[in-house]
């Protein structure tokens, strides 16, 4: 049995502790918006903040998380979230839109931290989070555009 918040509500399980929190929020409370892509923390496409932290579900087994708050794509909101929702659609940052979820929680754990990133925390901040789309110039501007409309 685990026990955690998930976008700030109490959720109880019960599921084997080795279960990846990913399969947890898409197969047991059927949060899809978190996505598989590579299964080894390599592709980003899984992410979620966990207590604030941008973390790779895909690795992060329920026992870990157990007692922690987290937060899906689903549940992302308040200024930060609003003002990359609002940068990604001004620059019309997705294509295919898979990797999307991801890249939005990292920037948004990025900007939470550093409302000023420059390219290199943004880059630092970002690697790991592999679009298949390469539309790497626009998030990054897109992240840029978010740190403005977060000063407005």
């Amino acid at each position: 049995m685990v026990q955690f918040k998930v976008n700030g509500v109490d959720r109880t399980l019960d599921v084997e502790p080795d279960m990846p929190l990913l399969w947890a929020l898409r197969d047991e409370l059927k949060l899809t918006g978190t996505k598989f892509g590579c299964g080894v923390a390599s592709c980003g496409a899984c992410t979620v903040h966990v207590d604030g932290v941008a973390t790779r579900a895909c690795i992060t087994f329920v026992e870990d998380v157990d007692g922690a708050e987290i937060t899906t794509i689903e549940g992302i909101d308040g200024g930060t979230a609003a003002a990359v929702q609002a940068a990604w659609a001004e620059l019309n940052v997705p294509q295919c839109g898979y990797c999307q979820s991801g890249q939005i929680m990292s920037a948004s754990a990025l900007l939470a931290e550093n409302a000023r990133p420059g390219d290199a925390d943004i880059d630092a901040a970002m690697e790991g989070n592999i679009c298949r789309c390469a539309s790497y110039a626009r998030i990054r501007k897109a992240i840029h555009r978010a740190a403005e409309l977060m000063e407005a």
